[in-house]
């Protein structure tokens, strides 16, 4: 490996705190400042269609999005499934993953190897993958993106910062609602700061970034499509039930924005009064087929409509857990957390951190 190379390796806090995000917004802000990126998550969540992939989701859609070539592309070392938790714990699984991913990163070249950690900081322990092994194995600094969810929320990179000592180059505050703004940016960005972290950004909350795609709820409900099955690219970032009277539903709709309206296939009213609000897509449960009538509007209004063999209970279960594995692979995510890390995100900060000059201005 030329000793040129520098490692950062992005963990989290917590699951689901936006690191794909950040990895992707800080690779394409890199790339403008000229610096040659390789690229990586060595252990894995998701596949695409093919369970030979050797490419975790994300990395395919960070690698496709940057146009990175093949060359500054590791392969993903492991994939947490349950088989292979299972031949893990059965023994059946000896494999040393550190000694593996170090082989993969001999003849890796570039200025920068940039690496998507696990989810946790514990995520990985039972393949010896953890976080601070990856870290430790390659002499890699790590940065940790923490979502926000209070003044407590210190707590998680103060605890970080104990095991990760000074591996640890710095955090960044994700989803920070506009009136806790202030407190983070005079508060508690310097007492971290006055604790040896160095917090290169804080990203304000978005309701975009939490959204899903009509398509994926199709996806997680294994749903039917009634209708305008080309406009499930709409993204949903509400979730409502419509099971109270149409006046009160009424009322309420109008208080949504883009919302997946759950209802009974039966309730025409709801329906009804649900399309001409603020509605992406319109969820019915049951089995009655909706009138032609309702059909007919959302057609005109170009909203999806879709059905699902499952009880109301458990659709809103399924689409609650949807949203809370929002993933990043749609365009105008991509923009949105671009556009905010140039905002927010002190760029040649990292750079000189990284010991990598920032381009001239």
């Amino acid at each position: 490996m030329p000793k040129s190379i520098k490692h950062l390796l992005i963990g989290s806090t917590e699951p689901y705190s936006g690191k794909s995000a950040v990895v992707l917004a800080i690779a394409h802000h890199l790339q403008a400042q000229e610096v040659d990126i390789a690229y990586g998550k060595p252990v894995g969540a998701y596949r695409e269609d093919s369970q030979t992939a050797i490419l975790d989701a994300d990395v395919q859609f960070v690698a496709e999005t940057l146009s990175l070539p093949k060359t500054r592309l590791l392969p993903t070392l492991l994939f947490l499934e349950e088989k292979a938790i299972q031949q893990r714990l059965r023994g059946a699984d000896q494999r040393d993953y550190l000694e593996s991913l170090g082989r993969y990163l001999e003849r890796q070249e570039g200025d920068l190897l940039l690496l998507e950690g696990p989810g946790t900081l514990d995520e990985g322990s039972l393949f010896n993958l953890t976080l601070m092994d990856i870290a430790e194995s390659l002499d890699a600094s790590v940065l940790l993106v923490s979502r926000f969810c209070s003044t407590l929320s210190v707590d998680s990179l103060l605890a970080a910062k104990q095991r990760l000592g000074d591996r640890l180059l710095g955090g960044i505050i994700n989803n920070v609602p506009s009136e806790k703004n202030e407190v983070a940016e005079t508060l508690i960005k310097p007492f971290l700061e006055q604790q040896g972290i160095p917090v290169f950004g804080l990203f304000p909350s978005s309701t975009l970034l939490q959204s899903v795609t009509v398509s994926e709820l199709v996806h997680q409900l294994e749903a039917t499509v009634l209708c305008c099955g080309d406009r499930l690219e709409l993204m949903v970032e509400e979730l409502t039930i419509g099971a109270m009277n149409v006046n009160a539903a009424l009322e309420y709709f109008r208080k949504g924005n883009n919302m997946a309206v759950v209802t009974g296939s039966d309730r025409t009213d709801i329906q009804l009064a649900a399309l001409e609000t603020s509605t992406h897509c319109l969820i019915l449960t049951g089995h009655t087929a909706p009138s032609p009538m309702i059909l007919g509007r959302a057609e005109e209004l170009e909203i999806p409509i879709i059905s699902v063999d499952l009880d109301t209970l458990t659709t809103v279960e399924i689409i609650d857990r949807t949203f809370g594995q929002v993933r990043l692979h749609e365009p105008a995510k991509v923009h949105y957390i671009r556009q905010k890390l140039a905002q927010h995100f002190d760029i040649d900060r990292l750079l000189q951190a990284l010991g990598l000059e920032p381009a001239a201005v």
